[in-house]
């Protein structure tokens, strides 16, 4: 496999971590409506508050990652 190749493929997999991370968080926020009730609203504020900051801390670096651009080297004239 290239190394082209092979970047294209972790790209994609870092894409698709990203995706399922995503539906794991938007899961945990629709229980969150449902537990207000059963907690209060500054508890469920504070959970909410907390699943926000673990949801930036596990996308964020996949996003950085996918974004770096990529350098490379010229080639032999």
């Amino acid at each position: 496999m290239k190394s082209d190749e092979r970047r294209q493929a972790i790209k994609r997999q870092r894409e698709q971590l990203i995706q399922d991370l995503e539906a794991i968080y938007m899961a945990a926020f629709d229980r969150l409506g449902e537990l207000e009730g059963e907690v209060g609203e500054v508890k469920a504020a504070q959970l909410t508050q907390m699943i926000l900051n673990s949801k930036t801390a596990a996308i964020e670096p996949l996003e950085k990652e996918i974004e770096k651009p990529v350098i490379t080297t010229p080639g032999e004239a």
